[in-house]
């Protein structure tokens, strides 16, 4: 079972930095996707940007040039710089894992228990 945990959010000014970490434990598969979602008040959860294992990325429109994910595969953990803070960033930011074994055509998909992050002068 793979459990994720979540750091690194916080109370930040507009125009601020922060950096998120998400660390996986347990046995994760070598084909996998990990990834930030958020979800602010009254509104649904929606991608922030995520990174398969064999290196491409998507962001949203949103965040594209202002956020960076990255990864660590060696510590099963995945980054999320986030510069240039707006308040329309504040939001409970959830990661998320997607793996599968090499003879599974479906992913598994996991969640972290979400870190908030308030954008705010």
């Amino acid at each position: 079972q793979v459990q994720l945990v979540e750091s690194g959010g916080g109370l930040v000014q507009p125009g601020g930095s922060l950096r998120l970490s998400c660390e996986a434990s347990g046995s994760v598969f070598a084909i996998n996707i990990m990834g930030w979602y958020r979800q602010a008040p009254g509104k649904q959860r929606e991608l922030v940007a995520f990174e398969s294992s064999n290196g491409s990325q998507t962001y949203a429109d949103s965040v594209k040039d202002r956020f960076t994910i990255s990864r660590d595969n060696t510590k099963n953990t995945s980054y999320l710089q986030m510069n240039n803070l707006k308040p329309e960033d504040t939001a409970v930011y959830y990661c998320n894992l997607k793996d599968r074994p090499p003879s599974q055509l479906w992913f598994s998909n996991y969640w972290g228990q979400g870190t908030q992050v308030t954008v705010s002068s």
